[in-house]
């Protein structure tokens, strides 16, 4: 007999639950942020409609399916089963957080604050989810796949992210590499890193890269299956070049970038404690990930 699914719901702690955590009880923080002209409200406000949402939510779980929830911070901690449904309830960017520890389970966006966030990977509302979560359990909701990027070294370390992959010196100096692109050749750069973006990532870190070089028509459509990557501040001299600075890795033959640095690391999505370290002399090759985000959609 095949099990219920069980639903996980993947939330992140507010910012009014990190602001009492730095400053230890709630009238230390009230008054904190009063003292910079600051009202503790707003905070409250947000806490206690993601409070709601997720009451909400869980109250909407059917009957006979199991549930958990894990906290954000957890998610690289968290063994998910191959039946769980992955609601997240939150900000775009929790889908993102979540998606890079999964293997094809479907994932459901709940907004708490409609308004608030831009909604992209988040597009229900709280009302929704129960009819949702039976859809998914029978087979019936709109699917979406995403493509996800895949950052890997030549020791078999890697990892993968649904956004963006950055890749550079942990602190502010200069990352040196040999950066190669099939068709186009190999160069020597000094820079301040390179990010490697999917199509749902080109709403985010590389839109803006993009835009100022006015090249935001050529990011891929958020079912693309490419990966659009830009060199940041490349640095001209004798021996380092300025030409391969963008370009469009489309899965057949990855981007390759050869460490002529002490360290460099490589993380997605902003995680950063979940990093490659690279050493001189390694490779990493970025490509589109073999695994790809089942994103509940609405139906077009």
């Amino acid at each position: 007999m095949a099990l219920a699914p069980r639903i996980v719901i993947v939330h992140r702690r507010s910012e009014l639950d990190e602001l009492i955590d730095r400053h230890a009880t709630y009238g230390q923080a009230e008054f904190f942020l009063r003292s910079r002209g600051r009202s503790i409200a707003d905070l409250q406000a947000r806490h206690d409609a993601v409070e709601a949402a997720r009451t909400a939510v869980e109250d909407a779980v059917p009957d006979g399916f199991r549930r958990a929830t894990v906290e954000r911070s957890e998610l690289d901690r968290y063994l998910f089963a191959p039946e769980d449904v992955i609601v997240a309830v939150g900000q775009d960017g929790l889908v993102a957080n979540a998606a890079k520890y999964l293997h094809g389970q479907p994932v459901l966006g709940i907004d708490p604050e409609p308004g608030i966030n831009a909604g992209v990977l988040v597009p229900f509302s709280p009302a929704e989810a129960h009819a949702q979560m039976l859809a998914i359990a029978r087979g019936r909701a709109a699917v979406s796949e995403r493509t996800m990027v895949e950052a890997r070294l030549d020791d078999g370390q890697s990892l993968v992210a649904l956004n963006d992959v950055y890749i550079g010196s942990p602190g502010h100096q200069s990352a040196r590499w040999t950066l190669t692109d099939p068709g186009r050749g190999d160069e020597r750069q000094s820079c301040s890193g390179l990010i490697a973006g999917t199509g749902t990532g080109s709403t985010g870190w590389i839109s803006s890269i993009a835009s100022d070089r006015r090249l935001a028509d050529r990011l891929p459509a958020p079912e693309s299956h490419d990966i659009a990557w830009f060199v940041r501040e490349a640095w001209p001299s004798r021996a380092t070049g300025t030409n391969l600075s963008w370009g469009v890795v489309t899965g057949e033959q990855p981007l390759v970038i050869t460490a002529q640095s002490d360290l460099l690391v490589a993380f997605g999505d902003g995680i950063e404690r979940d990093r490659l370290s690279i050493g001189f002399g390694q490779r990493l090759t970025v490509a589109p990930a073999a695994t790809r985000l089942r994103l509940v959609v609405r139906p077009r």
